[in-house]
């Protein structure tokens, strides 16, 4: 570049914790540190060693990540592992699980922070959400105390973590509850008691995910003056708009995976409002925001002579300015599966949209439950395993808890966002872009249904032609 990127400068020499490295936004934000910031110190990563899985074999499989594939076409797995050090533990653990070495290893050598480790199932009970999302956060907090050259935190928050407002601005809201009451009442409550108080404890909040995020925001607001700290809140996390490839995707949440599943010809109809904007973000535009807001925190921190300003809070979305409603797509989703099409395709793709759950599962009696039946039967026989019918009831038995999302317009404000992306460096707008004002949704889509097609139903593109002709039977 010839302008030096302040984001790359910042960053150069720099040793580097993560948390929820494995995850879809984790794995992304790891490749793109090693692609554009080669001069980064260490990544130390938070590592939960699992069943037969141990946490070197745990690292061989990230290398193996697609997200790494154009990395890896002019460095080999090698370069990745030599940047990284594992750190076995755990958020969901008293002192992360990390032990008396490690611990001091982290000590002794972090300078930035990324925590964005979390359990994304809006369907968890109080007591796991709490455990993670809440005292996880905690957890790193007070690891981050106790860094003695620590220079900046970014904590990956949601901007459903507000979902009780449906206009939100990037600041932090009251606490919804007191953390040490809601800390107590799931160590000493049993599950059925604890169930049936959950109600009264989330008030506005529709599920334990947003609540326990929630609370989490304030535990780093109690770190914000002794340590420069971010928050970063994206909306729904989908498919790269440009890096590493567009359409690059392993996530199978929001619309990914009805594209999934929609390509196959299994999902046929979906309750979605097609005049409701939805709030959707690429990834790649996340992780240049993580790494923007790191450097834009300890910045501020310079500026008002080594003294943390206050915490950052920062939205990642796009419906108060790149706003997307599918009814402008309606028509090109479905030419975009004929002219992609799968080879694995088990019926003639056509999806459609509907405006109310009781129209969805009206139809969804017809379209998946039936052929859904019927295709299970065929696989049986046929030595296979059947899923459909499993994967629909699914669907079906969580769209209660599902509807506000489904349905519910929120507008995001991203005004702080926009200004931190107009003073940044020509070389950052670049390369570390957050500003989404470019972003074509038809394009974007397109890549997205091809990113799909690729790494979820994992179909090269050179059986394209051949799944052309089966489209065409």
């Amino acid at each position: 570049m010839s302008e030096k990127s302040a984001v790359e400068s910042f960053y150069a020499g720099k040793n580097i914790f993560i948390t929820g490295a494995t995850g879809f936004v984790g794995v992304c934000l790891i490749e793109k540190i090693l692609r554009d910031i080669p001069n980064v110190g260490k990544l130390y990563l938070l590592m939960r060693p699992k069943k037969q899985k141990s946490i070197e074999d745990r690292l061989q499989d990230l290398t193996k990540n697609s997200v790494f594939e154009k990395y890896l076409e002019t460095h080999s797995a090698q370069d990745i592992l030599s940047k990284i050090v594992p750190i076995g533990g755990d958020v969901g653990a008293d002192n992360l699980g990390i032990n008396d070495k490690d611990r001091q290893t982290l000590i002794d050598n972090v300078n930035v922070v990324f925590h964005s480790a979390a359990t994304l199932d809006f369907f968890d009970g109080l007591r796991e959400t709490t455990n993670i999302n809440l005292l996880g956060t905690r957890r790193v907090m007070e690891l981050c105390k106790q860094l003695k050259h620590c220079e900046a935190v970014v904590h990956v928050s949601s901007a459903y973590v507000n979902s009780y407002l449906l206009e939100v601005s990037e600041k932090l809201y009251p606490s919804p509850d007191d953390a040490e009451r809601v800390i107590e009442l799931t160590k000493t409550l049993k599950d059925d008691a604890l169930k049936e108080l959950e109600p009264t404890i989330l008030k506005e909040h529709p599920n334990t995910y947003t609540f326990t995020k929630h609370l989490a925001e304030h535990e780093v607001n109690k770190c914000a003056g002794v340590i420069p700290c971010g928050i970063v809140r994206p909306s729904m996390i989908t498919a790269a708009w440009k890096q590493p490839v567009p359409g690059w995707t392993i996530s199978k949440n929001g619309p990914q995976g009805f594209f999934m599943g929609a390509s196959k010809g299994v999902i046929r109809r979906l309750p979605l409002d097609p005049s409701v904007i939805m709030d959707y973000i690429p990834v790649d535009v996340v992780v240049n925001q993580i790494l923007v807001t790191g450097e834009h925190v300890n910045s501020l921190m310079k500026r008002n002579g080594n003294k943390p300003d206050e915490l950052k809070v920062f939205h990642a979305t796009s419906s108060t300015y790149r706003p997307f409603r599918f009814e402008t797509l309606t028509n090109q989703i479905n030419g975009y599966m004929h002219e992609y099409p799968l080879k694995s395709a088990v019926w003639y793709p056509h999806l459609k949209f509907v405006k109310s759950l009781l129209l969805f599962r009206f139809g969804a009696i017809f379209f998946h439950f039936l052929p859904g039946y019927i295709l299970d039967f065929v696989t049986k026989v046929s030595g296979g395993r059947p899923i459909l019918v499993r994967l629909h009831t699914n669907v079906w038995n969580s769209l209660n808890k599902l509807e506000k999302f489904i349905f519910t317009e929120w507008k995001y404000d991203n005004t702080k966002t926009l200004q931190v992306a107009k003073n940044q460096l020509d070389a950052d707008k670049e390369n570390f872009y957050i500003d989404i004002a470019e972003l074509k949704w038809e394009d974007y889509f397109l890549n997205m249904l091809l990113g799909v097609r690729q790494y979820l139903n994992y179909e090269k593109p050179k059986n394209l032609e051949t799944a052309r002709s089966k489209d065409r039977l």
